[in-house]
């Protein structure tokens, strides 16, 4: 007589739905757009400036200055002109930020690479989450630098860049810049996953006690913190391909390969041309990624899943 075997239990967050099932990770990917959207979109005043100010150094004699004088002519609008294809395209990278790095941080070390060093799945999973995510942002981030660093601007909204890109290049023109958007992304997005981790592990440990024996509110401090001091490390990182990918989006020359065009560019701009723009950046960053690991966790908490790291 066969006795039948007692499957194990299936992992659960603290609420209904399973850990590591699809829909776990397609809410991840709905975290992710809560966390990415909203906060890109209100540091646009700082991007706007710090993206004019890469590609023309002298345009404005401080940050300060710029936004002085952008409001003074434009007001508000103005100071946050390219806010919608920054919200929609921080939407859509960060469900593919998020969601995808839960997908092949599961994938990698707990189904193919079990024994792996943890910083090693961290790595990995979020480099592959990254470089399918930017394929998502890449177009509205296209349209976004072109509108904030011409003036007059290229185009006066969303869909009126997308437009004029599609008639003149065709739908490559809204992908010219993914090679650079690859190489400032995917080394910041590794940064800020596997220092994130790290430093919420590092924290715990210093506090003394297990994750689980502080409340949901301490435990989404700690992502906070660990995030901003993620971020510091992700601003420096990213920072050379990020002024590459303004130059290219704004100067780049019909016809012009994307080597080609990045050789002039740092060939007329050098090495500290390459670092414009990089305090602003740091404070933009740093304040960014620290919200977005703080949203991101409350919204799995607010699930009832544990929040990321410290395990």
């Amino acid at each position: 007589m066969s006795v039948a075997k007692k499957e194990a239990p299936k992992p659960k967050g603290g609420g209904t739905i399973e850990l590591y099932s699809p829909t776990y990770f397609a809410a991840c990917g709905l975290g992710g757009v809560v966390a990415c959207g909203p906060t890109h979109a209100s540091v646009t005043p700082l991007d706007l400036v710090k993206c004019r100010r890469q590609v023309d150094p002298k345009i404005y004699s401080s940050n300060l200055s710029a936004w002085r004088t952008i409001f003074s002519r434009e007001g508000v609008r103005g100071v946050f002109f390219g806010w919608s294809p920054t919200f929609i395209g921080y939407s859509f990278q960060g469900a593919g930020k998020y969601g995808f790095y839960e997908v092949f941080k599961n994938l990698y070390g707990e189904r193919l690479f079990p024994s792996t060093n943890k910083t090693l799945v961290y790595l990995g999973a979020s480099a592959s989450a990254e470089f399918l995510a930017d394929i998502a942002l890449c177009p509205f981030e296209a349209i976004k630098v072109r509108m904030q660093t011409t003036l007059p601007p290229y185009a006066r909204n969303l869909r009126e860049g997308w437009g004029k890109v599609v008639s003149k290049e065709g739908v490559a023109g809204l992908y010219k810049g993914l090679q650079p958007l690859w190489g400032r992304q995917i080394p910041y997005t590794m940064v800020k996953f596997a220092t994130f981790e790290e430093t919420v592990s590092q924290i715990y440990k210093v506090l003394g006690k297990e994750k689980e024996s502080y409340n949901a509110l301490q435990q989404t401090g700690v992502s906070f913190l660990g995030g901003y001091i993620a971020g510091i490390g992700c601003a420096v990182v990213s920072h050379p391909a990020d002024v590459m990918v303004s130059k290219l989006n704004a100067d780049r020359q019909p016809g012009e390969s994307g080597g080609k065009a990045m050789s002039r560019i740092y060939g007329n701009i050098g090495f500290r041309g390459l670092w414009n723009g990089l305090p602003v950046r740091i404070a933009m960053i740093g304040t960014l990624t620290a919200f977005q690991w703080l949203i991101y966790d409350s919204f799995k908490v607010a699930l009832g899943f544990p929040t990321t790291g410290g395990h």
